[in-house]
């Protein structure tokens, strides 16, 4: 029996789609064609590309090279520092009239105090990566805190924050008590976080990402903080590499694993489907602002295993191989 619905495409907040730089790992096209098969009628590409995407340049190349296809909306996230470098801040304005919608040095967490809170005084939507993953939360959450006090006196535009790919119950504790505050600040996870634990994780890279897979406690407070709204979208953090990387041992292998194809099913088998919608496509258009031009059809009920040969995307390694998984877009 199929179950099938006609719902709003779905928006990731959190892909690499490589190019420029490592196309080897993924292109434009392939990645678009990955998010499009994956239900996605929207993505935010991060910019540890090579060169980073802290230039109008790049950003417009970016820009253009995606706007070919119909079936999706690309925006490309710039650098918050130039070559992500966590120093010297670029130009915001310049970089926003080129084509981000937001910013982020995804890739290297921006640990200079100054540097960021001049970045959220920008009131430009700032998307924190973070790996040292609780520690670096309880300050920018200081920080956040000092912007918005100067933005209540009319001395900043008020502060846009979001935190990337959020893993640990002890992170979770500290957003759900900053949002107890009043704080108006976002925070995704992504599949892997709420699917596995570090006792999945094998002697090659295959489960290898960063943050790492926590434990059975990390894994409920991800759950928890899904239903309870501490934790407002799931992105994928989409991240590929070849084969031959991912295979490596687990020691030499690069941070990252593929997420398009698989999240929905991933994420309906924890949500319903209206809790997978609004972290899946209500709550993302609303923090980056944009509107969700496009609707899918699913198969709720259709069962189906995961070939990562079969995948769009250029990375035929995944986590999730041979796993059963229910729920489709067509």
């Amino acid at each position: 029996m199929s179950n099938i619905k006609t719902i709003p495409a779905f928006i990731d907040m959190h892909v690499h789609f490589r190019e420029p730089g490592f196309e080897q790992k993924e292109t434009l096209e392939t990645g678009m064609v990955a998010a499009i098969k994956g239900g996605y009628g929207t993505v935010c590409i991060m910019p540890n590309t090579m060169p980073v995407a802290d230039n109008p340049d790049i950003i417009r190349f970016l820009a253009e090279k995606t706007s070919k296809n119909p079936d999706i909306d690309v925006y490309p996230v710039a650098a918050v520092t130039k070559n992500l470098d966590s120093t010297e801040l670029t130009h915001f304005k310049n970089l926003k009239s080129a084509g981000a919608i937001a910013f982020s040095n995804d890739g290297l967490p921006i640990l200079d105090q100054t540097v960021f809170k001049n970045a959220l005084m920008s009131g430009e939507l700032i998307l924190s990566h973070l790996e040292d993953e609780t520690n670096e939360a309880i300050w920018q959450i200081e920080v956040f805190k000092t912007v918005q006090d100067m933005a209540n006196k009319g001395l900043c535009p008020n502060p846009r924050l979001h935190f990337c790919h959020i893993s640990k119950k002890s992170t979770l504790d500290v957003i759900k008590n900053a949002k107890a505050q009043g704080l108006k600040l976002t925070c995704e996870t992504a599949p892997h976080y709420f699917t596995f634990t570090k006792n999945d994780v094998t002697s090659s890279g295959v489960f290898k990402m960063n943050p790492p897979l926590g434990d059975e406690a990390d894994k409920q407070a991800v759950m928890d903080g899904l239903k309870d709204g501490t934790i407002d979208v799931i992105a994928t953090d989409h991240a590929p590499h070849t084969v031959e990387e991912k295979l490596k041992p687990y020691s030499a292998s690069p941070n990252g694993i593929v997420g398009l194809e698989t999240a929905f099913p991933l994420a309906l088998n924890v949500l319903s489907l209206d809790e997978v919608l609004e972290k899946m496509s209500y709550n993302p258009a609303r923090i980056l602002r944009v509107e969700n031009r496009r609707e899918i059809k699913v198969d709720l009920d259709e069962k189906w295993v995961v070939k990562s040969a079969e995948f769009a995307s250029k990375c035929k390694v995944s986590p999730y191989e041979n796993m059963i998984l229910k729920g489709k877009a067509l």
